[in-house]
Parts: C-alpha cells; structure tokens; sequence
C-alpha cells in the first residue's frame, strides 16, 4: 500500500489520498461500475438485516453502507474491500447497548441513536488510538484458534437469536446472549404464524440453493425483492406477516452523540474496535491479489478510524470490511475503491427513493437473510478437524466459544485478546540464541531477538546455561545485540545481572553491534560506562573476538 506519508503522486494528490487510484487506467472504469453495482446488490439487503441485529432502524444500515464507505474510499489501502456493518459487528453493537442499558428499539429512539451515535465515534477514537501507538500488528496477531471461537459464538447467538422472527415473532434477543434467545425461541412455540414460517423457510431455501448452484446471482436481494412483492400483491399482512417499521426516506443528516452512557458504551467501543481492525485487516490481505501493494496495517488503522468517526458524526453502525460483498466486489473484478463509491451511489438511491417500497418488507425475510448469513460462521467441522491437528488451538477456540455463549460476546472478545497477550509473551519469552561461534576460549552467540522486560530474565538464563555446560572451559563470552535496538532499565538490568552471574563463572561478558539508538542511552548507566572503558563493547563480532583472542581481526 501507498505510504500515507505527506509526498503527493505525479497527479499532485497527497499520496494518503486515494491511494487505490494510484497507476489507474480509463479501461478499469467499467469493471469498477460493474463490481460496484453486484457488491451494493449483496451489501445493501444485507446491512439492512444486519441493523434489525442491533434492533435498530433498517435506515440505519443503509446509512452505513454511505459515509463509512465514502471515506473508507478515500482512505484505504485494499483496491477491492467494501466496508460497512458485519454480523460479527452488529451482534457486538446489540450486545453493547443492552449492556449499558439502553433500550434498543424503544419508543425513545433519540436515545438509542443518539447513543449508537457515541458509540460509533468511540469505536473510531480507540481506533485512532492504536494507529498512533502503532498496535496494528499487535491486533493482527490474534490467533486464529481465537477468531474461531468467536465467530463460532457470534454465529450460534444471532442464529437463535432470529429465530423467534422467522417463527412469526417480533422480539429481537440478539443482544441478550445465546441462552436468553433459547428461551424466546421456547415462548414463541405457542404463537408460530404459519404464513411467516412459510416466508422464512422459503427464502431460507432460495438463498441457500441460489449461493450453492448460483453463486453470482444475488440471492439475498433476490428473497428482499421477493418478500416486497409477496405483501404487495397477497394479504399476507392480514394474515399475521409482521412488517419492518416505516422506512423515511432522505440521507443520513448530522446528529449529535448522547454522552449519557459513555463510560457503560466504552468496553463495548474497545471489543468492537478490536473487531473492525481484525475482520477490515483479514478481507484486506485475503482479497489482495500479488500484483497488488502489501496492505499497509496501521495506514488500514487511519482509514477504519475515521470511517467510523465519521460515521458515528451521521449516526452510522460501527463499520469494517465485510467478506461476503468484498468478495463479490473482488470477483466481479473491482480495481479500485471507485467500485465503493459505485456501491455508494446505489445505497443513497435506495435511500433517497424507495423508503415507502422497503417499509413494505416483512421482518422474517430479514431474518432469513441474517441467519443464513451467521450460519456459516458456525464452522463446528474446522473445530473437530483441530482437535486432530493442533489440540492447544481446538481448546482455545472451544474456550472462546463458551465464554460466548454463556457470559456474552464482550467477555468472550476479551478473553480472545488475554489469550492473544499471553500466547505472545509467551512466545516472546523463549530465547533464541543462535549464530554460536567458538575461537579459544571465547565464545560468541547471536541473540536471535529483541530483549524485552517479558523475555530478560529467560534469555539470562539461557545464555548462563550456554556460557557454562561446554565441553571445554570458556573465560570470554560475545553477545551479538544487533537486535537490540530499543534499550529499557529493565533490559540494562538483566545485562547488568548477566555479567555478574558470567563473572561468577570465570567468565568476562562482551557486548557486540549495540545499535546507536540502544548506545545513546545505555551511555548513561555507570555499569555500561564501565564496560566501554574495560574495552569490552566493540563495533563487530569479529573484533571482540580478536580482543577476546589477542589476535588481530580479520
């Protein structure tokens, strides 16, 4: 990906602008206009559904759909991603509010989306965030035995939680967790309408044959259209079909955030905003084609972060890059983030003209189009295949999903990013000592990574062990720290403790390759001084050696 640095292209656009448009050819255009139109046709319906997740206005996906992706657009670094709302991210949104206790579709709706609204703007601030302290590659290692399990948890409570919908039902439970919506599937038993059951597995059905032996054809537009036609032409509504709310029509306007739950919102605003990066981040690179620029982790930071912001400022769902229309934007051959705007453009037509033609959709199509959605993430055949290959991943992911399911999503993210923190220190915490030369009585070993305060006290030890179990007697040891380019007291610490432990050992430390950076301030610790004026720092391997030797260098 272009570098978001200040130089301007040859066009004299900044180079963080626009960056997909950089080399861009007149006869991509059509195949932009092209991919644009397919993606709009799965994202649109599906942002739609994926609001009455969150048990918010339809509009709301739709708006979505427009300022996320606009500025995304003009932002990001992916050629072919489209970025609104996901399930993953709506089931977190539904979760958040219920959380902070505001009243999801309530009669008071200045306060649900007035707080959607902070919420959003808080999930673009944690964002910003991490793009100033550069944790994309921290966020990026979330293991995949983590991303498992909770797309396996968000997966199984959606799916019930849309159950009662599709059975004629107008509670929305997705936000309460898997065992609450058990319990309103139970409570709806009493009460199925036959003609919404009907509806549900009709579309259910259409959608599923259509993406196994039709996968180009839009099948979740296909069942909205359908749904619309269906209550249009038959007195399905007189016979117990419930519809959505009135659809307004008109653009997304600016609208103030509601701070009133802003502490409850901010744990919510942190789990999302660890999503948005881990889903926009995954369809990034899994999209990108080789020819294409490598995807730039915090310049993707920049562009979800103020997608968001500025969503939250136009009352938008939180919003990253969703698969499913990245991937029918990719396949139809999108070459820039103009098929984004393509897609844009079909979203604010929607809004703008067919608001009373969507008011006349009926909630169980939406759900249909949901729970087929969510089905797949509920990948239960990877699972059992990791219980083969890799148990320690088949526990975490089973882990994961448990905590989902039975304490929430928000818990089950949190445990996601305890784990991620705990299997990375413990990597870091394995010493790599490597590069082992040995001339005389002296020996010199390579440290094979950074030393951290997570890692010190282990590489210590290593190198003692190392340092004392040859064979034949050393009095001289050379640690190569080319690696160490950042120094802390910790770190200093341990190399202090490292020579008087080696010293006890009849054996003298010397330090090689000590990067500037790390020089500068270990100059200001008396116990480096004092190495330096003994002659035990050198500029190369090979040079303590032959001071180590009393040789001359090579």
């Amino acid at each position: 990906m272009t570098s978001a640095s200040g130089t301007a292209t040859a066009t004299g656009r900044p180079a963080w602008l626009l960056p997909t448009l950089v080399g861009y050819r007149r006869r991509w255009l059509g195949k932009d206009v092209t991919a644009g139109l397919s993606a709009g046709a799965v994202v649109v319906p599906q942002a739609m559904a994926y609001a009455t997740v969150a048990n918010l206005p339809v509009e709301i996906g739709l708006y979505t759909c427009i300022v996320p992706m606009v500025v995304y657009a003009l932002l990001g670094g992916s050629r072919a991603m489209s970025v609104s709302t996901t399930s993953t991210i709506a089931t977190l949104t539904a979760t958040t509010l219920v959380s902070a206790g505001v009243a999801a579709g309530s009669d008071d709706a200045g306060d649900v989306l007035g707080s959607l609204a902070a919420l959003t703007l808080l999930v673009g601030v944690v964002l910003m965030a991490a793009r100033l302290l550069r944790l994309g590659s921290l966020v990026e290692n979330i293991s995949n035995a983590t991303v498992l399990g909770l797309k396996i948890g968000v997966g199984a409570t959606v799916a019930v939680g849309q159950l009662p919908k599709l059975l004629g039902e107008t509670v929305n439970v997705s936000g309460e967790g898997f065992f609450r919506g058990l319990g309103a599937v139970v409570q709806a038993w009493d009460s199925i309408s036959g003609v919404t059951v009907a509806l549900s597995i009709g579309s259910i059905l259409a959608i599923v044959l259509l993406k196994a032996f039709a996968p180009r054809v839009p099948g979740a537009l296909l069942v909205v259209v359908a749904g619309i036609l269906i209550v249009a032409l038959t007195s399905a509504r007189e016979a117990g079909l419930e519809l959505i709310d009135p659809v307004p029509s008109g653009l997304p306007v600016p609208r103030l955030p509601d701070l009133t739950h802003l502490g409850a919102l901010a744990p919510g605003a942190l789990a999302i905003a660890v999503m948005v990066f881990m889903e926009t981040a995954a369809v990034a690179k899994g999209i990108r084609k080789p020819t294409e620029p490598m995807i730039d982790s915090d310049a993707e930071l920049l562009a979800a972060s103020a997608a968001n912001l500025a969503g939250g400022l136009f009352g938008a769902m939180p919003a990253a890059g969703g698969f499913s229309q990245s991937a029918v934007n990719e396949g139809a051959g999108a070459r820039s983030q103009l098929s984004a705007l393509v897609t844009v453009a079909l979203a604010v037509a929607v809004a703008l003209f067919l608001g009373p033609v969507l008011s006349l959709l009926p909630q169980a199509t939406l759900a249909a189009v949901v729970f087929v959605a969510v089905a797949g993430l509920i990948q239960i055949p990877t699972l059992v295949q990791w219980a083969r290959i890799s148990p320690r991943d088949f526990w975490i992911a089973s882990a994961v999903a448990a905590v989902g399911l039975t304490a929430g999503l928000l818990a089950a993210v949190g445990l996601g990013v305890v784990l991620t923190l705990v299997l990375v220190l413990r990597e870091l915490n394995i010493p790599r000592l490597d590069g082992v030369v040995r001339r005389g009585g002296a020996l010199a070993v390579h440290l094979g990574r950074g030393l951290y305060t997570a890692n010190a006290l282990e590489n210590e030890r290593a190198i003692v062990a190392l340092a004392t179990t040859q064979e034949e007697p050393i009095d001289t040891l050379v640690l190569d720290v080319e690696r160490l380019d950042v120094v802390t007291m910790t770190v200093l610490g341990a190399l202090e403790e490292l020579d008087r432990d080696l010293a006890g050992h009849g054996v003298e430390l010397h330090l090689a390759r000590l990067p500037d950076s790390a020089v500068e301030v270990a100059g200001k610790v008396t116990w480096y001084q004092g190495m330096a004026a003994a002659g035990r720092v050198h500029d190369s391997v090979e040079d303590a050696l032959a001071a180590a030797t009393g040789r001359e260098p090579t």
